[in-house]
C-alpha cells in the first residue's frame, strides 16, 4: 500500500464540506491501493480562530507537527489547507524533499477581506507562494482553474467532488417540517462570507429555512425572525431536511465549488443560486437549476424543474469517480518526477 500523509487544520468538529470532501476521499482511497493518515488540530491543544470561534486552530511548535508527519513515513503528503498545520507540514515536506500537492478549497482572500481591511491581492500572493512550491495544486472546478491561472498559480489539476447518492435521496414519505409550502432551504456555514442574507431577506412566498451555524447566526435570527433557523444537521437529519424542501438557495458568490449542491440534488431539490464559480461549473446547462442575478426569480422558476431530473444530474457525480481523480493526480506528477508509486502505475488523472 501507498502511504499517503494528508495534512489539514479543518477538521472535526467543524461540519463543512471540506471535512465531509477529506473524509470520503480517506474512506474510498483503500479501494485504490492508498493507506490514508492525517495530521489534524485533533492532535494539539487548539485557539479559536479570531473572528470564527467554531474553527479551532493548532497552536504547537512546528517541530511538533514535523514529527507527526515524520512519524507517518509517507510516501507521497497531500496538504487540504493552508493554516498552522498545513503551512508546518509544507515546511516538513520541503526540508526533507517529500513530494507534496495541495488543494484550493476556500476563498480565503475574500473571506478574510469580508472580516477585516486586508486587500485581497496580499493574501493571494501569498497563497500563490504556498501553493506553487508543491508539484500540483488541485481544484474542483474549471472555472476556479481558470481562475487562479489568471492569478499565477501554476500546476492545476482538476479535483472534483461526489455525493452519497444512498443518504442524499428523495423520499416518499419526507418529514413534515410542519411549515407552509414552498420551502427554500439554505444549508451550510451561517457566516458573512455566505451572503446568507440575501437569501433572506428575498420576497417569497411559503418558508425561508436554514440549516448551520457559524458566526452570523444570532444577528440573522434577530433581523429575520420569520426563518426558520434548524440549527446543524447532519446525516439523516441532514438528508430528511433536504427532502422535505421544494427549492435549494445557494446566495454564495464565494464558494469555490459547494458539495451542498450535490446534496441538494441528489435529494431532488432544484438549485437556484447566482452565476458564479462553483454554481455555473456544477450546474451550468444542467437544467438542474437556474442561475441569475435576481435570485428572487431563479428560486421562484426553479420550483417548476423536475425532482426527478435533479436526481439524474447528481447522480453523475461518484465519489469513486472523485476519488480515482485524486489518485490519478498523485500517480502523475510521481511519474514526471521520475518515479511510479507502488500500486498507482495504472492511474491517470484522465482515466
Amino acid at each position: 500500500m501507498t502511504r499517503l500523509l494528508i495534512a489539514t487544520d479543518a477538521w472535526h468538529p467543524q461540519i463543512n464540506g471540506v471535512v465531509r470532501t477529506l473524509e470520503t476521499l480517506a474512506q474510498n482511497l483503500p479501494a485504490f491501493g492508498i493507506e490514508p493518515s492525517f495530521v489534524t488540530p485533533q492532535a494539539f491543544h487548539t485557539l479559536p480562530c479570531p473572528t470564527y470561534p467554531e474553527i479551532r486552530l493548532a497552536i504547537t511548535a512546528p517541530g511538533a507537527i514535523a514529527r507527526k508527519a515524520a512519524e507517518a513515513r509517507p510516501d507521497h503528503v497531500h496538504i487540504a489547507t493552508e493554516g498552522p498545520i498545513g503551512s508546518a507540514v509544507r515546511r516538513w515536506c520541503r526540508r526533507e524533499r517529500v513530494m507534496f500537492t495541495t488543494s484550493y478549497h476556500t476563498r480565503f482572500p475574500e473571506y478574510l477581506h469580508a472580516r477585516l481591511p486586508v486587500p485581497t491581492a496580499w493574501t493571494y500572493a501569498w497563497l500563490r507562494r504556498f501553493h506553487n512550491a508543491g508539484s500540483g495544486c488541485m481544484v474542483a472546478t474549471a472555472s476556479l482553474e481558470a481562475e487562479l491561472k489568471s492569478r499565477g498559480f501554476e500546476n492545476l489539476m482538476r479535483w472534483s467532488r461526489g455525493v452519497d447518492a444512498e443518504l442524499f435521496r428523495p423520499r416518499a414519505t419526507a418529514p413534515d417540517l410542519g411549515l407552509p409550502r414552498p420551502i427554500f432551504l439554505y444549508v451550510g456555514r451561517v457566516s458573512v462570507e455566505k451572503n446568507i442574507g440575501a437569501f433572506l431577506s428575498l420576497d417569497l412566498p411559503g418558508s425561508k429555512v436554514v440549516v448551520g451555524d457559524g458566526p452570523a447566526l444570532d444577528s440573522l435570527k434577530r433581523a429575520h425572525p420569520d426563518v426558520a433557523f434548524l440549527g446543524a444537521r447532519v446525516g439523516e437529519a441532514l438528508a430528511e431536511t433536504y427532502a422535505a424542501a421544494d427549492c435549494f438557495v445557494f446566495p454564495s458568490r464565494t464558494d469555490t465549488f459547494g458539495v451542498v449542491l450535490l446534496e441538494a440534488l441528489a435529494s431532488g431539490l432544484p438549485v437556484a443560486a447566482y452565476p458564479v464559480v462553483g454554481p455555473q461549473d456544477v450546474i451550468g446547462g444542467t437544467g438542474a437549476g437556474v442561475l441569475s442575478e435576481d435570485l428572487r426569480a431563479a428560486a421562484l422558476a426553479a420550483l417548476d424543474i423536475s425532482r426527478d431530473h435533479c436526481r439524474a444530474v447528481a447522480l453523475e457525480h461518484s465519489w469513486q469517480a472523485a476519488t480515482r481523480q485524486f489518485v490519478g493526480n498523485v500517480a502523475r506528477v510521481h511519474r514526471h518526477a521520475g518515479h511510479d508509486l507502488q500500486g498507482l502505475q495504472s492511474i491517470d488523472a484522465t482515466d
